[in-house]
């Protein structure tokens, strides 16, 4: 355990949940719609210190968007993520690319969750972006996973989630498969049981999420559901428990 090292990683992570409601009000648009540029009251939030970065609300009118609830979730949400991945990974160089994965996460499960879709703009460098910083990660000292394992992994659970959408691209969006790229990259780094422990972790969340709308009669069987947040969500418990393993 490494208490100061995850009190730090909580104290990041709530920082960085405070920024997620911003881009996730710009970005929770249906397919057909650009990514929102103003505010509800209609002040342009482009320009210097009005794009992707900043507090949810309008630096002319002071509007919020989200609300207060919608900020502490993400706040307290990404804080909690962030200081598990800390207590399990420890003082590893890979712990870097989980806390920078952490609040993307949190952001394209918000996202998913409000409009059933997961952007582009999100998932592909974020694919990229965990290829790239693993490589990295493998070169320093007492890093624990294999960064070729990586790469494979996400080919492998992106390849699954392809054949899954072939099968029914009405009960799996395309988004996801993009999501499976990244969620591969980093399970496959701590091993193949790990990758399969996170990807059926990730169905049997979606599956009970599923049952939980039939049976509460807030869905119906063949209704979309955003299943971006189980697979995040059970690939972030395969990634804990490969971490504690490898130590």
């Amino acid at each position: 355990m490494h208490p100061l090292l995850t009190a730090l990683a909580a104290v990041y992570g709530a920082a960085a949940g405070a920024l997620v409601p911003r881009p996730l009000y710009r970005l929770a648009v249906e397919p057909d719609e650009p990514w929102r540029s103003v505010c509800p009251r209609g002040h342009t939030l482009m320009g210097p210190g009005r794009g992707w970065l900043g507090p949810a609300r309008c630096p002319d009118c002071g509007g919020a968007w989200g609300g207060r609830r919608g900020t502490a979730a993400a706040v307290v949400l990404t804080a909690a993520v962030c200081a598990a991945l800390t207590a399990a990974v420890g003082a590893r160089p890979e712990l870097a690319v989980w806390l920078l994965l952490a609040p993307l996460g949190v952001l394209l499960a918000g996202v998913d969750l409000a409009v059933h879709r997961l952007p582009d703009v999100l998932t592909l460098p974020m694919a990229a972006g965990a290829a790239a910083l693993l490589g990295a990660a493998a070169l320093l000292p007492h890093s624990a996973g294999s960064w070729p394992r990586a790469l494979l992994g996400g080919a492998v659970l992106g390849g699954a989630y392809l054949v899954l959408f072939l099968i029914s691209p009405s009960g799996m969006g395309f988004g996801d498969v993009k999501l499976a790229l990244t969620l591969g990259i980093a399970l496959g780094w701590y091993g193949w049981d790990v990758l399969l422990v996170g990807a059926l972790a990730g169905l049997l969340l979606g599956s009970l999420a599923a049952a939980a709308l039939v049976m509460t009669r807030r869905a119906r069987r063949g209704t979309a559901m955003a299943f971006g947040p189980c697979m995040i969500l059970g690939a972030c418990a395969g990634v804990v428990l490969g971490a504690l393993g490898a130590g």
